[in-house]
C-alpha cells in the first residue's frame, strides 16, 4: 500500500508540475532537446523553442541556452537546429547558445550547467513538455541550478504521464544522476 501510495502522489506531483509557468526573471532558459529533420525543428521541439522565445521576447530571460545531440547519421544536432530556428524568428545571436554535449536529459542539463557557471548565471527556466518538467526540476536540484519550469505545451499521452512518474519515483529515491546519467531523455 505504501508504494502504491507513493505513486500515486509522485503521479499528481506530475501532472501538477506539468501545466507550469514560472514567469520570475532568470539568467537563462535552457531549451531540451527533442527531434530535429534535416536542421528543422520537429513540432515538439518547435514548441520548446516557441516557449523559449516568448520568455526571451517578455523579458524573463536574457539569453537561450539550446541542448541536444544527434542521433547517428544526424547532420545537425538539435541544439543547432534550435539555434537556426530562433535566429531565423529575430532572437539576436548574441542571446543564443549551444551546448549539444550529452546525450541524456541529465547529461545535457549538467553540460548546460558548466556552461552558465562559467558566466557566474545560476538561475534557468527549464523549457520543456509539462509531463517533463517535474524530472527536471529534481536533475537541476541535484546539480546546483536554481530552476523554474515553463511547459511548451504539448500536450501529454497517459503513457508520457505514466513513465515519467515511474522515473520521478525512482530519481526522488536514488538520485538522478545515479539513474539518469546514461537513460535516453
Amino acid at each position: 500500500m505504501a508504494v502504491l501510495g507513493y505513486l500515486a502522489v509522485t503521479f499528481a506531483q506530475v501532472v501538477l508540475t506539468s501545466g507550469a509557468e514560472d514567469r520570475v526573471r532568470t539568467d537563462a532558459a535552457v531549451v531540451l532537446g527533442a527531434a530535429q529533420w534535416d536542421g528543422a525543428p520537429s513540432p515538439v521541439l518547435r514548441a520548446r523553442l516557441e516557449e523559449a522565445h516568448r520568455l526571451y521576447d517578455d523579458g524573463v530571460v536574457p539569453r537561450i541556452v539550446l541542448t541536444g545531440s544527434k542521433q547517428p547519421g544526424d547532420r545537425f544536432t538539435e541544439a543547432y537546429a534550435g539555434y537556426r530556428y530562433l535566429a531565423e524568428q529575430g532572437v539576436p545571436r548574441s542571446a543564443l547558445v549551444i551546448v549539444d554535449d550529452g546525450t541524456s536529459t541529465y547529461e545535457s542539463l549538467a553540460a548546460a550547467r558548466r556552461v552558465l557557471a562559467a558566466d557566474g548565471d545560476r538561475t534557468v527556466t527549464l523549457v520543456s513538455d509539462g509531463y517533463h518538467l517535474r524530472r527536471l526540476q529534481g536533475v537541476a536540484g541535484e546539480l546546483g541550478l536554481d530552476a523554474r519550469v515553463a511547459a511548451s505545451g504539448v500536450s501529454a499521452s497517459w503513457g508520457d504521464l505514466f513513465r515519467e512518474t515511474g522515473l520521478v519515483a525512482v530519481g526522488q529515491v536514488v538520485g538522478y544522476g545515479r539513474m539518469l546519467r546514461h537513460a535516453p531523455s
